[in-house]
């Protein structure tokens, strides 16, 4: 019998864990992750995802954090009205010498499960950033970068005539 009991419980725990909301419902970001591409040593860096409210109420972030010490999110509390958009800010210091994969978590209020967005890169010495910057590499992927800044003023601007 108790038994019984415990699988019945389980299997109603379980259809409950199921019906949990989950961010990827309520919010929507621009994308899930930025790659920052090779940076210079102790030049911190920062770029800014877009969180857009998808659902038909209000939300809020209540917190957001990195996967370590050297990455630094911020956030406004301010709740997030239907359809509308806040921009989250991603810092990273740069410190250390080697490619980084690090993880930034946005706890929404109600929401058990953090939304997870990535920033990656590579962080080069002085010399070697240098010698980069001086290939066609670097300046194609500059151009990329100044191409999808200006998409994105051109996606807030309409954005912002709608509202």
């Amino acid at each position: 019998m108790k038994k019984i009991i415990f699988f019945a419980v389980a299997i109603i725990a379980g259809y409950a864990a199921l019906a949990q909301q989950k961010a990827d419902e309520v919010i929507k970001v621009n994308t899930d992750k930025y790659d920052f591409g090779k940076i210079k040593q102790s030049v911190p860096v920062i770029t800014y995802f877009t969180v857009t409210n998808i659902s038909d109420k209000p939300v809020v972030i209540e917190n957001a954090w990195g996967s370590c010490g050297c990455t630094t999110p911020e956030v406004s509390k301010e709740p997030i009205a239907p359809g509308a958009s806040t921009k989250v800010k991603v810092g990273y210091n740069a410190a250390n010498l080697a490619t980084f994969n690090k993880d930034v978590y946005l706890k929404l209020a109600g929401i058990q499960e953090p939304k997870d967005i990535k920033i990656t890169g590579e962080v080069l010495n002085a010399e070697a950033y240098d010698a980069y910057t001086k290939t066609d590499e670097f300046k194609k992927a500059e151009k990329e970068k100044l191409a999808q800044e200006n998409k994105e003023a051109k996606d807030s601007k309409k954005g912002a005539k709608k509202a």
